[in-house]
């Protein structure tokens, strides 16, 4: 469950997360902040590693009192089916965003990897970049579970 307001930027490769695969974006991401009145600031490491990527950063100076959510969480699974006579699917991710610990808006997304785009896309920017991000990471897992299948 990421912040709302981070907007990641890159995948942090030497973050000191213990399993940083097990982190809601499925990595950790250096980013900035689009929190009102501190759009485009840099979060230093600490914050990174301790509020933007997991949501819930009520100790963070920047974070608004009035706000939507404090957290948004992904989920996603591949669709198989037929479409334009080619066979194919697509990939849907489920979003939760919550507030206070519950669900305060949730829906589907879609991503048509034949084509490499968003069918349904989110409406806040913020929150389709944190997909977009949720994505990349859900895909790369595929990537290295299809080429341990097929050395093992």
């Amino acid at each position: 469950m990421a912040c709302p307001f981070f907007l990641p930027i890159e995948k942090l490769e030497n973050g000191t997360w213990l399993h940083a695969e097990r982190l809601p974006l499925g990595c950790g991401w250096s980013g900035q902040c689009t929190a009102p009145g501190h759009e485009g600031e840099a979060p230093a490491q600490e914050e990174l590693r301790d509020l933007c990527n997991l949501g819930y950063a009520e100790s963070c100076g920047r974070l608004p009192r009035e706000r939507a959510w404090d957290a948004v969480r992904f989920a996603a699974r591949t669709v198989s089916g037929e479409r334009n006579n080619a066979t194919g699917g697509f990939i849907q991710l489920r979003y939760v965003c919550e507030r206070a610990h519950r669900p305060a808006e949730h829906g589907m997304l879609a991503f048509d990897p034949l084509d490499a785009r968003w069918v349904e896309r989110h409406r806040d920017e913020r929150v389709q970049r944190l997909a977009e991000c949720f994505l990349e990471s859900y895909l790369e897992k595929k990537r290295r579970l299809v080429i341990i299948e097929a050395v093992g």
